[in-house]
């Protein structure tokens, strides 16, 4: 038998059902040929449309509308690399700070007058995105959540770090709140109570697939996008990951714009939210 032969009998994949986490060859097929670009961003109010896009935050939004989007829900990385699609240098504290100042004031530009924007991030760069948001929006609060994945955890010689923050700011004071979802808790009698809505949030916790996929919880993505957006409005996520902003926003009947850099993370967000 020629070597060609034996080539023949052996497949380039041993294991063609699983090309990379969360992908088989199909969904390679099937998406590498769907992966949009910046430059494929409708620009103008009567042309924009749902989709994610192989593209840096700061250029997506960009291309936006002014006064296009209902809300912003976004975790930002705390290390960027410095371009789209590359595994160069990645940014300095100096770089990121200009770089965040410029991303959240072209989110100031294209949020409605009644929209919001809500920001989850680490304690490191919280009192950071603090200083850059009260530059351009109204901050209205800080949230805390028990963010039980966090990177530091553990790693400290003193306290393990179990929290996160979200920064809600708005572009005015007339932005959308929908009070009606509050949570209730029970009385005496079988009857129920409705909550205040608290800024401490210690209820959250990632499920075993959103672990696997390195996500924020479901529950508390839905939580911000039923209280800050009504149906068909339109969402926008500057730094999509896996998609599971997507994923909720898909799953509540909202319109979901999403920009992500890293091309295999892209490819996962968009089999992901095309099944949700």
């Amino acid at each position: 038998m020629t070597g060609t032969e034996k080539e023949q009998l052996n497949p380039l994949f041993t294991n063609p059902l699983e090309a990379s986490p969360g992908l088989t060859v199909d969904d390679l097929n099937r998406y590498l040929s769907a992966i949009r670009s910046a430059e494929e961003i409708s620009t103008t109010i009567d042309t924009i449309e749902e989709g994610v896009f192989w593209a840096d935050a700061l250029d997506g939004l960009k291309r936006l509308p002014d006064e296009s989007i209902d809300l912003i829900l976004t975790a930002p990385p705390e290390s960027p690399w410095r371009d789209i699609g590359t595994q160069g240098e990645r940014m300095t504290i100096q770089e990121y700070y200009q770089w965040s100042n410029q991303w959240v004031m072209e989110s100031q530009r294209v949020l409605k007058k009644t929209g919001s924007l809500y920001l989850l991030c680490g304690w490191r760069f919280s009192g950071m995105y603090h200083s850059i948001l009260s530059d351009h929006l109204k901050i209205q609060t800080r949230i805390t959540w028990r963010n039980r994945k966090t990177k530091d955890k553990g790693k400290s010689k003193t306290w393990d770090n179990e929290l996160g923050d979200i920064w809600f700011a708005t572009r005015t004071n007339a932005f959308i709140f929908n009070n009606d979802v509050n949570e209730t808790e029970p009385i005496s009698g079988g009857l129920s109570k409705v909550k205040n809505a608290s800024n401490l949030w210690m209820e959250y916790y990632n499920s075993a697939k959103e672990e696997y996929f390195n996500d924020l919880p479901e529950m508390l993505l839905s939580k911000i996008l039923e209280v800050s957006s009504y149906k068909l409005g339109w969402v926008v996520d500057p730094f999509m990951r896996q998609g599971s902003v997507g994923v909720a926003v898909k799953q509540l009947g909202r319109r979901f714009i999403g920009f992500e850099t890293d091309k295999d993370s892209l490819l996962l967000a968009m089999k992901r939210i095309d099944n949700a």
